[in-house]
């Protein structure tokens, strides 16, 4: 991995459907002891730039997306970001309130983002691909 971190948050998109749904499940989560990532995905969602699905770049992370991506140690992981009830660690299926899947949300290929873990240690994320992405499939009602 390029061990070049960023110096201040980069660019993140996200499509005008997922932010109504990811605020309405923030919404409906407040109040919740692991508020950390909920205030972390609310920080992301509101430096996002907010584009209709059909303008989202084809190598941005939206929901329901396929991507390889790898941590600081060089150890790379499949995962598709899903909404809390599709959650299915077992079988690569990674919520958005897992702190790691909202810190990949909206990130585009290439991309680092430096990203706080439980127990004051951090990481770096870096996305290598994105092998599916609803709205280039043209799946845009998942």
């Amino acid at each position: 991995m390029n061990n070049t971190k960023p110096t201040q948050p980069e660019t993140i998109f996200v499509t005008e459907t997922d932010h109504r749904r990811l605020l309405e499940l923030l919404n409906a989560h407040a109040g919740r002891r692991d508020a950390d990532v909920l205030d972390q995905l609310e920080d992301e969602l509101g430096r996002a730039v907010v584009v209709p699905s059909e303008q989202i770049p084809p190598n941005v992370v939206t929901m329901n997306s396929r991507i390889v991506f790898e941590d600081d140690k060089g150890q790379r992981r499949e995962v598709s970001l899903v909404f809390p009830r599709d959650a299915d660690p077992s079988s690569g299926k990674l919520s958005v309130l897992a702190p790691v899947g909202a810190a990949l949300l909206g990130l585009s290929v290439g991309q680092t983002i430096e990203w706080p873990l439980p127990g004051e240690r951090t990481t770096f994320l870096r996305i290598v691909s994105v092998l599916y992405q609803p709205e280039a499939a043209g799946d845009r009602n998942l």
